[in-house]
């Protein structure tokens, strides 16, 4: 039998992530199966079950790729020397999830897990890297700019990341429920509300 590279099991499991994705985004968390992520792919139990231990791990893995994708985003962005102001990064994340990222997937999410603690539980661990990312995406901003931390740069970015998150999940939500919602203002008042 001929060996596998790392390349190919990379491409492979990237290949089941977004068929994950696409079954998440269709019956949301709690509705999808690995049977349906076994369909979407068109590939063996097997070769689903060599990659991932089952949907936590899976769903996991798809919230770890697109918060990966999105600091990435960030740390490009400031990688020519301009340091992105915690408006700026709270954008870039939003416009770049709206962009590559079913959110529908993240609302049906929220909403399953706040009638059923089980879920909670399920998606907590995935999840708690968020806040940190977060937090490590403005730390460069505040430490160039002292001044609005207020002397304490770990407390004031303890403090300002719950309401960046609260801020993402409001834009994803009210995407969702109002047809006639206005991506680009929202996300320029984000970036006006946020310290500057």
């Amino acid at each position: 039998m001929p060996k596998v590279t790392a390349a190919y099991r990379e491409a492979r499991r990237d290949e089941i992530i977004d068929a994950a994705l696409r079954a998440f985004a269709a019956k949301g968390f709690q509705g999808t199966s690995m049977a349906d992520v076994i369909a979407e792919t068109g590939l063996s139990a097997g070769a689903i079950y060599g990659h991932f231990a089952g949907k936590k791990e899976l769903f996991a893995a798809v919230a770890a790729r697109t918060l990966q994708s999105r600091r990435l985003e960030v740390e490009a962005q400031q990688a020519g020397g301009r340091l992105l102001t915690p408006g700026e990064v709270v954008a870039t994340i939003l416009r770049g999830m709206r962009d590559t990222f079913d959110t529908r997937l993240l609302v049906q999410l929220w909403a399953d897990a706040a009638a059923d603690p089980g879920i909670l539980e399920s998606i907590g661990a995935p999840l708690a890297f968020v806040p940190e990312a977060f937090g490590a995406s403005v730390r460069p901003w505040f430490e160039a700019h002292p001044e609005h931390a207020g002397g304490d740069i770990d407390a004031t970015i303890a403090r300002l990341v719950p309401i960046m998150l609260a801020l993402g999940q409001g834009f994803m939500i009210q995407r969702q429920i109002f047809p006639d919602f206005d991506d680009e203002a929202y996300l320029a008042s984000v970036r006006e509300l946020l310290p500057h």
